[in-house]
């Protein structure tokens, strides 16, 4: 008989077929999850699930039921507020519409007086003589009607193909100016009457056109 040999590992045994089976059987397929479909309210702006929450519920579903009526049976017909009302005691109830209705009150006034500050703005266009004959034209007050400023600047630059900017109005004030080389003042006045852009909205009885002349020396 031949002797064994130290250190030598004996053979490796052969797979078995269901071992060979599971190494060659290919991963099982993962369906991707369907994104969720958000409906966001053409009111308040949040997913429609949450108007309750904000302070226009009452307008929110009116827009609901206009646009999404199914979506509106299933948050508020008689029988998903039913349902939801079930839950909770009348005295909370009574709390909750008590506090939905302060909301809206308290927003609607909110939204009036915010009306009222801005029909009493002014959008002045200023004509300014700079050397040379040369003149900017300045527009401030119109973030007080909600446009950005930026925005409207980049709007004035692509019309007259020239050079127009954002600065403040004087040294350390809050408010921002739109400066635009070159004397457009009537055009900058005919854009915000015909509601171009950015610029839609600001009513032309608000708007008024300054002469800013430049003091020659000795004067």
């Amino acid at each position: 008989m031949g002797k064994k040999q130290r250190g030598q590992a004996p053979p490796a045994a052969a797979p078995g077929p269901e071992e060979a089976e599971s190494s060659t059987a290919p991963a099982p397929v993962v369906e991707p999850t369907p994104p969720k479909e958000v409906v966001y309210c053409g009111v308040c702006d949040w997913p429609v699930e949450y108007c309750e929450f904000g302070s226009t519920f009452t307008k929110c579903k009116e827009w609901l039921k206009a646009e999404h009526p199914e979506l509106w049976d299933k948050y508020y017909s008689e029988d998903a507020l039913a349902a939801r009302l079930g839950t909770i005691s009348l005295e909370a109830q009574s709390k909750l519409e008590k506090d939905t209705a302060k909301k809206e009150a308290k927003a609607e006034a909110k939204a009036e007086a915010d009306m009222k500050k801005k029909m009493s703005s002014q959008v002045i266009i200023k004509r300014i003589e700079r050397t040379k004959r040369k003149h900017v034209t300045v527009i401030s007050g119109l973030d007080k009607f909600g446009v950005d400023l930026k925005k409207a600047a980049k709007q004035f630059a692509s019309k007259f193909a020239t050079g127009a900017s954002v600065s403040k109005v004087t040294a350390g004030a809050t408010d921002d100016e739109i400066v635009v080389q070159g004397d457009v003042c009537y055009e900058v006045l005919e854009m915000i009457e015909d509601g171009v852009g950015v610029l839609k909205g600001i009513p032309a009885d608000n708007v008024e056109i300054v002469e800013d002349k430049k003091k020659k020396g000795g004067d």
